[in-house]
């Protein structure tokens, strides 16, 4: 069920617009990030396995923000589904507060050009 109405046809900027303005599906959103995330983390933690980096990478640090990470095969799955909560998290709460930014400006837009219409109402009586 789509928030905002259809623009007339044959409007391609009306469309434009209404599909600039449309609000992000949180949990999609969400899903994106934390999948990139656990991606991410899963694939440094498994380069660092298999071939360890010159200059060592501090990945044993993750261990401070993810419970049961290590760098080792165990500990990328376990840092994988830790990033992608975490990403999830992210990813929805960034969904959100987009959503209700671009909602609150597009009040406050339509709100001053109704008003900006009916500013001289009272000269015409």
């Amino acid at each position: 069920m789509p928030i905002h109405p259809s623009p007339p046809a044959g409007t391609t900027q009306a469309r434009d617009l209404v599909h600039a303005f449309a609000p992000l599906h949180k949990a999609a959103f969400g899903v994106a990030v934390g999948l990139a995330a656990a991606l991410v983390a899963f694939a440094m933690t498994a380069l660092s396995i298999v071939r360890p980096p010159d200059p060592p990478v501090p990945l044993h640090l993750f261990q401070q923000y993810f419970t049961g990470y290590s760098v080792s095969w165990s500990g990328a799955f376990i840092g994988a589904a830790w990033a992608g909560f975490t990403g999830f998290t992210f990813g929805w709460f960034t969904a959100f507060c987009r959503n209700l930014v671009v909602a609150v400006s597009l009040f406050v837009i339509r709100t001053r050009a109704q008003l900006a219409q009916t500013r001289d109402f009272l000269d015409h009586i």
